[in-house]
């Protein structure tokens, strides 16, 4: 597990520095929209077909099936999937209207590949169709309106920096919060999409590049600098005092491990300790977030970052990196603030202070100084 978050962390650093800044620019043909592919799905051994209008086609632009009866395609082996007994590399799904896969709703085309685990799905929309589905999966329509807008510029200027970034791959995004929260069509509604056209091509720019709009859904009082994080100095992503999210769901929490699970969970992500015993904060950054954290065992000591630790309890479980201990007998007490990696945007933030009045303009300054809001121009 050490060898694979080495490389991982590789591949993030490759991510955030290596590659150059990325210039605006307009979209590839003046013909068509902007189009992202975002995988809806992974590993999967059954994928069901709902819709009317459906055109499939097979890994050489054959359609093979086009009336309006369900399709079930079944995972075969890595190389092939089965559609009414015949084996296929790649299948291919669009529709006029929305159709379903596995009975979620999806606009655009779906592509689906064999894995070594299973069906990867692939979801090929235009960014604005995507975005109109996003808001009700990272936030709520119900939100103010400045705060919905200002998601969806910094989820639009996201997308189109991962596509630069992954242009070359299969597919762009994620629909996980690995990436950006997506769940098809069927969380589409009027205020989502009012939004989307309100802002229609917006996006946030630093020295006239597309920034990495990282953002989060708490910070807890303060956001984080990416550098904490990430250990990359972006001058765009460093932390801000904000009280706006402190009344939120999220601004504080509590959660009990015992140490015995600790201990297992440590030692299967590689950090071997032998009899856990005592957990101990290290010191804070600027943000109030915990850096390290001492873990004693029988006769030893090591130091794990916080980063690393929360990410090795899971994401859910420790909901941030700021956090207090308190140990009773076998029971591991963490009481923290905020919930997410805090860099960026403060989602439970912006909603605030578009409660108190401050414009999507405003909010999207505050979380990320220095930039400029530019609009591009779609066809």
């Amino acid at each position: 597990m050490k060898r694979f978050y080495f490389l991982f962390l590789i591949c993030l650093v490759s991510f955030l520095v290596v590659n150059k800044p990325l210039a605006v620019e307009k979209p590839a043909t003046d013909s068509k929209e902007e189009m992202v592919r975002v995988a809806v799905m992974k590993n999967a051994t059954l994928i069901k077909i709902t819709g009317d209008d459906l055109a499939i086609s097979d890994e050489n632009g054959n359609v093979i099936h086009s009336d309006g009866n369900p399709v079930l395609i079944s995972y075969e082996n890595s190389s092939s999937m089965l559609l009414n007994g015949v084996s296929h590399n790649k299948i291919v799904v669009s529709g006029n209207s929305v159709f379903r896969v596995n009975d979620k709703g999806y606009r655009g085309t779906i592509g689906l590949y064999p894995k070594d685990k299973g069906i990867l799905v692939i979801n090929e929309l235009p960014l604005e169709k995507y975005l109109v589905g996003l808001v009700n999966c990272e936030i709520s329509s119900k939100w103010p309106i400045e705060a919905i807008k200002a998601q969806v510029i910094v989820a639009r200027t996201y997308a189109l920096y991962k596509k630069h970034m992954q242009a070359k791959s299969q597919y762009h995004l994620e629909s996980t919060v690995l990436d950006q929260a997506y769940d098809g069509a069927d969380k589409e509604d009027d205020i989502a999409e009012k939004a989307v056209e309100d802002t229609k091509g917006q996006v946030l720019l630093y020295n006239g590049q597309l920034i990495q709009a990282f953002y989060h859904s708490c910070c807890g009082g303060h956001t984080e600098s990416a550098k904490n994080v990430w250990g990359v100095d972006l001058p765009y992503l460093r932390g801000v005092k904000c009280d706006s999210c402190l009344n939120s769901p999220f601004a504080k929490w509590h959660q009990s491990i015992s140490l015995s699970k600790i201990n297992s969970l440590l030692n299967a992500a590689g950090y071997k300790i032998n009899g856990l015993k005592n957990i101990t904060p290290g010191k804070t950054d600027e943000s109030g977030r915990l850096e390290y954290l001492i873990l004693k065992g029988n006769g030893e000591s090591k130091v794990i970052r916080a980063v690393d630790f929360r990410r090795i309890m899971g994401y859910s479980v420790i909901k941030s990196t700021a956090f207090t201990v308190d140990i009773q007998g076998d029971d591991v007490n963490f009481n923290g603030m905020g919930n997410g990696h805090g860099v960026g945007l403060c989602q439970w933030g912006a909603r605030q202070k578009a409660i108190d009045g401050a414009t999507c303009k405003e909010i999207l300054s505050f979380y990320y100084p220095g930039t400029e809001l530019k609009q591009l121009n779609y066809n």
